[in-house]
């Protein structure tokens, strides 16, 4: 099932996409799943971020690949970092480069969705308070990540959060492809497997250090390949069995 959060005229939804078009959501679909009897056709709505986290986890140097790009050794425990909510745009929103910026990079990861308030979760239960997983790139002003020692400005500016298209709710995670692609080029291309800390490690770790609530977002890294985005650029996050996360890069300046 495909969840997504959309807009039609001035109201914010949620709806479940399906051959017959975007099929409204009563309420959320962090509870019962209630639809309202409304269908949309795909033209005359726009799709948003699939969700509005109160925060997104992210992990660092969690793909061997990359691990072995940056040549920094592997983490003996999941390397966790902050985005704001404030970061998020949805598909096809523009990624707005910082003022002054020398390099801001893209990184393709796949999102895992909270689908109820987790704390203390154990691996083997950690796939019940998953509503499901959709595309995430988690972009980077790389001056800044080396210049600060921490990573809290350079992964936090506005619109460094695209997430989407929607929520894949019939999954299993453990070894999709995952790619990322640059005007039409491939620059990304891994699978799930090579994660170094997989998804239930991962939700049981972060709920061991803080509570995750409905909505929020982990984002489990980034393969080998990542690279620069400028102005005009395109870049596309495609996950095998979820779809593809596409937005526009510009600068203001």
């Amino acid at each position: 099932m495909r969840i997504v959060r959309f807009a039609t005229g001035a109201k914010i939804k949620y709806g479940v996409l399906d051959e017959t078009g975007v099929r409204g959501l009563r309420g959320s679909p962090f509870s019962r799943l209630k639809f309202d009897g409304d269908t949309y056709d795909t033209s005359e709505v726009k799709l948003l971020a699939p969700c509005a986290p109160s925060k997104i986890v992210c992990l660092g140097l969690n793909y061997r690949g990359h691990a072995e790009e940056t040549g920094l050794p592997i983490p003996e425990v999941p390397l966790i970092f902050l985005k704001p909510s404030t970061a998020v745009i949805g598909p096809d929103d523009p990624i707005i480069l910082p003022r002054g910026t020398k390099r801001t990079d893209y990184e393709g990861e796949l999102g895992v969705v909270i689908g109820r308030q987790a704390k203390d979760v154990s691996e083997k239960d950690a796939s019940r308070y998953i509503l499901g997983y959709t595309c995430f790139n988690d972009v980077s002003e790389r001056h800044n990540q080396r210049d600060d020692g921490q990573w809290t400005r350079a992964k936090g500016y506005d619109t460094f959060a695209p997430l989407g298209p929607w929520i894949e709710t019939e999954i299993a995670p453990g070894d999709l492809k995952i790619e990322t692609c640059l005007n039409g080029e491939l620059r990304q291309s891994s699978r799930t497997s090579d994660l170094i800390f997989d998804i239930p490690r991962v939700v049981s770790f972060i709920s061991g250090v803080m509570t995750l609530l409905p909505g929020d977002v982990i984002a489990t890294g980034t393969p080998s390949g990542i690279g620069q985005l400028n102005s005009g650029d395109v870049v596309e996050i495609t996950i095998e069995m979820i779809g593809t996360l596409r937005n526009f890069v510009i600068n203001l300046c």
